[in-house]
């Protein structure tokens, strides 16, 4: 799948792309635990999208890192697509 194909509500998505960017990580508390958050933002040659990194990911990436997501997930937050790897995605350095 290309970047530029992803759309908000997409699941099973597969998509190789290079970290381009790497927000700061930020500390969340959901359901009780605390989790570790940044976004990054992972670009191919269709266009980039932001990948939401959670927790282990975060240290598994750096800027120029060329990725592949399996069973990802769209969503949307404050009108943006976001990629996530979700409870069932992977996240595989290439």
């Amino acid at each position: 799948m290309k970047i530029s194909e992803l759309k908000a509500g997409t699941g099973s998505v597969s998509v190789e792309g290079e970290i381009v960017s790497i927000d700061e990580t930020r500390e969340i508390n959901k359901y009780g635990r605390t989790l570790r958050v940044a976004n990054a933002t992972l670009k191919d040659k269709s266009g980039s999208i932001t990948l939401v990194l959670w927790n282990d990911d975060i240290e598994k990436v750096k800027v120029g890192s060329k990725i592949k997501i399996e069973n990802g997930y769209v969503n949307e937050w404050q009108s943006k697509a976001q990629l996530t790897t979700g409870k069932f995605g992977k996240l595989t350095i290439l």
